[in-house]
């Protein structure tokens, strides 16, 4: 298995947050949270994080996981162009996971991970508002195109249908979470410490870097 976690360059991610967070706080931010992520997601199995930010390969390339180089500028084209990375690599299971859930935790992680079942199988978990996709579990990895954007949960779950595949949907307080409007932010710093500015991105030793 293999994690695929996407990341829009620094300096344009989290624009839905601009009327709350100046510009080099958002990069920040975004900076923290892949971070996080990429930490979490390797106690589950190897990453790869996709973009066509040089700045957030080079952060993939610290915490030892794979850097690959985004040919467009559409989600779901470089998900595809990911799951055909993992493909020709052999992996049999790809975990696609956004990099803006600060609640999620590793013990998240493993129990979404046990609940595939053998090939053709999808576990998919719900944002809290059950309308986007906040973890999408594939086995083999190109089972169903991604269908990532408004209402994906809906219309993964009718994918996976279509393919014959009743996908096992996998509902966690970590994962239920995503930081992305300025409710979420509102939400977020009424309950917890700022992740980015009380959490700042932590000094790393440096590790063999990947490359694809």
């Amino acid at each position: 298995m293999v994690v695929i976690i996407p990341a829009k360059p620094f300096a344009q991610a989290k624009s839905r947050l601009s009327a709350v967070l100046s510009d080099s706080r958002r990069a920040g931010l975004s900076r923290s949270l892949l971070a996080r992520t990429v930490r979490l997601a390797r106690q589950v199995g190897p990453v790869a994080v996709i973009s066509r930010d040089p700045a957030a390969r080079r952060l993939a390339k610290e915490l030892d996981a794979w850097a690959l180089v985004e040919t467009g500028t559409d989600l779901n084209a470089a998900l595809r162009q990911a799951v055909a990375w993992a493909l020709a690599r052999g992996h049999d299971t790809a975990l696609i996971l956004p990099a803006d859930l600060p609640r999620l935790a590793a013990a998240d992680l493993q129990a979404l991970v046990r609940q595939a079942g053998p090939a053709p199988a999808a576990v998919i978990a719900p944002c809290r508002r059950e309308d986007g996709t906040n973890a999408l579990l594939l086995r083999p990895p190109d089972v169903v195109p991604v269908l990532f954007g408004p209402g994906s949960f809906a219309r993964h779950c009718e994918a996976l249908k279509k393919a014959g595949i009743e996908p096992v949907v996998f509902r966690a307080p970590g994962f239920a979470f995503d930081l992305d409007t300025p409710d979420d932010w509102d939400f977020w710093r009424q309950t917890t410490p700022a992740v980015g500015e009380t959490e700042p991105y932590p000094p790393h030793p440096r590790s063999r870097a990947k490359t694809p």
